[in-house]
Order: C-alpha cells, then structure tokens, then sequence
C-alpha cells in the first residue's frame, strides 16, 4: 500500500452515531488525513479502494474477552492441560483470529500468570501483527471466590490492595476485581455478593491511584452496587440489576458490558459436555439477564460490546455476533455500532481509535451494504470485504465456508 489510499464509492459510519453518503476518507501513514465529501479529493492519484455498495466503519471491539481460554466446553480444563508456551500460541492466535473479524480492540479481562501480557507487548512492538490489547491481567478474587483457580486470591483491604499493587507491577492496563459470584466457578452463586464494600472500595482507589481504569465482574444487585459505590470503570455482565443501580450508574457514568453472547453459547450448546453446574446457573439467570440489558439501555445508559470470548463456545473470531443480540434485546444497530466503536474506545482508554476522523488511526472495516440498516452486514463476517490495522490490509474476503483469502496488495 502507497502513502496515500483514499477509500471512497460507499457510505462511512463515523462510530459517532452519524452514517454519511457522499463522503471519502483519505489514509495516510497509518492515520485518518482527511474525512470530506467527495468533491473535495477530485483530481487524487494514489491507491483507491473502492467501498461502492459498502460501508466504512471504524474498527470494532470486544471489552470482554479471555484470550487464555479456547472456547471449549470446559475452557479452564482445556487450558490446564496446556504448557505454558502452547497458552501463548492459544492467546496469539485467538487475538489474530479476531482482528480479521472486524476485532481492532481486546481488552483482556483475566488471564494467566501474565502469558497474555507477553503477546500484548509483542503486539505493540510490531513483532507481530494483531489488534491493541489492553490486559488485566490475574483477576482479584476473595477466597473461594470467583475466578480463584486462575485469579489472585485475596482478603481484607490490605491484601487487596497488595494484589493491585501487583498487577500495576506486572504492567497491567486495567484491574479486574471480582464483586459477586458467577456462572463459571463451581460452588458459587451469581447474586451472592463477594467482596465487602470496604475491600472493593480500597481496590478501585489503588487502581485509580496508579491511573489504572477498573472492570468488575458483578452478577447480584448488592456487588453491583458495591462496585458502582466504589467508582468502578465498568460492570462486566450486570445481571440482577435494580432500580437503585440503574439510577447510581447513570449518575456515576458506570459503562456496562452486558456480555449477551456468554450466556446465549452456554444455553445453546447444553448437553455438548458444558459442566452441569453452568447450566443449571445459566438457566436461572438468562431472563433476568435480557430485561436489565434492555431496561439500562432504554434509560440511557452508557454500553460497551464485549462478549467474555473463550468461554463455552462463545469463540474468538465470532466476536461481532454480540451485535445481533444487543439489536435482538432492543437496541437500535447505530446504538449498537456505537458499543463496538466510540463507546469501547472510551471504556478502554484508546482514543486515537473507535471513530473516522482526522488523526485517529486508520483501522478500518469494510462491510456489505448498509449495517445501519440491516445490523448482519457487521455482526456476520462473511459480509466483511476488509479489516485494515493502522492502514495495513490485515484481512478480509471471509467465504461462506469460513476461509479466508488475503487480496494481494
């Protein structure tokens, strides 16, 4: 690809919420030069790339992902059996596999022993190509909590604060703390609230403190609550919300990351050799999940996409199906396409990146058709022409049958 590329013919969703007709966007060294209509580049003799009958959207993202795990129907048992070096190789590869589905923004939220970490760095020194990952790295966890088996087990104020202090050590980009329990750990249940409001409200200041943001897994109305008190970045899930939470994160800004696709690949693949554990879980809370979703969105609550990716059958690389649920559960596909672009960008702490305009980086996807109006075009990735890293075609041309064929530049 020459200096300059100018994408033009089709329409540009700006990840703003605007979709545009009659406009050009014009790439040069890895950035957005110029967003204008037409008109404005007649006479352009660089690289052209034609979007007529397409649309131009910023990269998407996925907030909630664990690039640890593979998907399988038990993932922590899967990824026990694994060495340390074949998790790196799971974690480069799952990573990869979402950037050419649309995937230009990971935060990875809870790993293990930092494997992940060494994937983000190489990734950023350009040892390999991929998508910007921002990682937690080992969840915080009270004893017996969830997340224990792979988490940093903690108790009290002062060890939480210990275990913050070293995930900042270990180079963390956000910190993860366990407010209640969950669906995926045996012997806990998802409206029980774990930490104490003293020991989440010690953790979330000394994340704030080192200029970490902070994501917490909350399923129970009472460890939402604790967490929003605390000042949380984000309830990862938010399933047994109450009024009183609505109200607090509105007021607060609290993002939620619904996470929609975890419960529905659960649901789906019963009897495919998922825990029985999970199922049961799952089933009680699934309604209750669907009507929270919606009644923060219809109140005007801030959304970000994310899918917990890894987890039974929820795989990487299907990342943009999140799309079709939230439009499912009642939002509109620009409000959507907002959860995957500027809003994620915003949660994460990416804000070169999430919208088309001048000087943000040049990821980009092109897809069929109008995805405004008909949300397939970007959830399903066989109607993706191309993903684009900083400027750099990194995939597209999905087929049907799930291959994929690189367009020689």
């Amino acid at each position: 690809m020459g200096m300059a590329t100018l994408f033009t013919g089709g329409k540009v969703f700006d990840g703003k919420g605007t979709l545009l007709d009659g406009h050009a966007v014009l790439v040069e060294g890895g950035k957005i030069a110029k967003l204008a209509p037409v008109g404005e580049f007649d006479g352009f003799a660089g690289d052209v790339v034609d979007t007529s009958g397409g649309t131009l959207l910023p990269g998407m993202a996925d907030c909630h992902v664990h690039l640890c795990y593979d998907a399988a129907a038990d993932p922590n048992a899967s990824m026990m059996k694994k060495s340390t070096g074949q998790i790196a190789l799971t974690v480069l590869s799952n990573a990869q596999t979402s950037l050419k589905s649309g995937i230009t923004m990971i935060r990875d939220c809870g790993g293990k022993d930092y494997i992940e970490f060494s994937v983000r760095d190489a990734i950023r020194k350009g040892e390999f190509v991929g998508p910007s990952i921002s990682a937690a790295g080992r969840m915080i966890c009270m004893t017996g909590g969830h997340g224990n088996r792979t988490g940093r087990v903690a108790d009290g104020c002062d060890d939480v604060k210990k275990a913050v202090r070293e995930q900042v050590h270990a180079g963390c980009d956000l910190v993860k703390i366990m407010a209640t329990g969950g669906v995926m750990t045996p012997g806990v249940n998802p409206e029980d609230a774990h930490y104490s409001p003293e020991e989440m409200t010690a953790g979330v200041h000394e994340a704030k403190r080192f200029h970490k943001p902070t994501a917490s897994h909350a399923q129970g109305t009472e460890g939402i609550l604790n967490a929003v008190r605390a000042g949380i970045s984000s309830i990862e899930h938010g399933i047994f919300m109450s009024e009183k939470c609505y109200e607090e994160m509105l007021e607060s800004g609290t993002y939620l990351v619904p996470t929609l696709a975890a419960l529905r690949n659960i649901l789906e693949n019963a009897g495919n050799g998922i825990p029985d554990y999970v199922i049961e879980k799952s089933l009680r809370i699934a309604d209750i999940h669907k009507a929270s979703f919606k009644r923060f969105y219809e109140l005007g609550g801030k959304i970000a996409l994310g899918t917990d990716a890894g987890t039974p059958f929820n795989k990487h690389g299907e990342n943009l199906q999140e799309l079709r649920y939230m439009v499912e559960g009642g939002m509109t596909p620009t409000d959507a396409l907002i959860t995957a672009t500027s809003n994620a960008a915003d949660l994460i702490g990416l804000p070169e990146q999430g919208a088309i305009a001048e000087g943000m980086l040049a990821d980009l996807v092109i897809v069929d058709g109008n995805p405004v109006a008909d949300i397939e075009m970007a959830a399903d990735k066989t109607n993706h022409r191309a993903v684009y890293k900083n400027g750099t075609l990194v995939g597209g041309g999905f087929t049907a049958a799930g291959g994929l064929a690189l367009a020689a530049e």
